[in-house]
């Protein structure tokens, strides 16, 4: 009998409304000459933590553990829509202003799932969302983010955690929620 796999990660989910506001970057950023593969706004999230290559018999133990992570309802506010690294950018992403709320909650979520053998981040834990991948940088980028600096990317509340599977396609990736944890 064959294990089924999914490929899973935990997230904050973003109103519509926010989305819809960083989608909006997308006008300035086709002036650039650099390329990019656009995040769909529909699926424009934030990531807390990518568990990658999960045994589907494992996502109950999974949730049972992401429901013990205590936090209350807070919120988030869309900062400026940047770069992951100005040298060699890969992301270009909307950094999101949590007052420090998004990374106690990251800090519960290894700490809970480091027993079941997900290894801790190595690096440091920025709360941001994707909104396009650099294929190829060109200095054309930087003039655009310039240009977006004080584009209103809304807030919301974040009110709980969702475990969601990615599923890659040609056309990009299709979400599917697991679970949710609702505080």
């Amino acid at each position: 009998m064959s294990t089924l796999m999914v490929r899973a990660f935990v997230a904050f989910e973003l109103s519509p409304e926010m989305k819809q506001q960083m989608a909006a970057a997308r006008a300035v950023l086709h002036k650039s000459s650099a390329r990019f593969t656009f995040v769909d706004p529909a699926i424009i999230h934030i990531t807390v933590k990518f568990l990658g290559e999960v045994d589907e018999k494992r996502i109950p133990q999974i949730v049972a553990a992401l429901k013990s992570v205590h936090a209350a309802p807070f919120p988030v506010t869309g900062g400026r829509i940047t770069v992951n690294n100005p040298r060699s950018p890969h992301t270009i992403w909307c950094a999101i202003e949590d007052a420090g709320k998004g990374r106690e909650v990251f800090a519960a979520v290894e700490a809970v799932l480091a027993p079941l053998g997900f290894p801790r981040e190595t690096r440091g834990f920025t709360t941001h969302a994707t909104l396009a991948r650099v294929k190829e940088a060109d200095p054309s980028l930087f003039r655009c983010l310039e240009e977006l600096k004080g584009a209103p990317c809304g807030g919301c509340t974040v009110t709980g955690l969702k475990l969601k599977k990615s599923t890659l396609t040609p056309r990009g990736p299709v979400y599917e929620d697991l679970a949710e944890v609702a505080w």
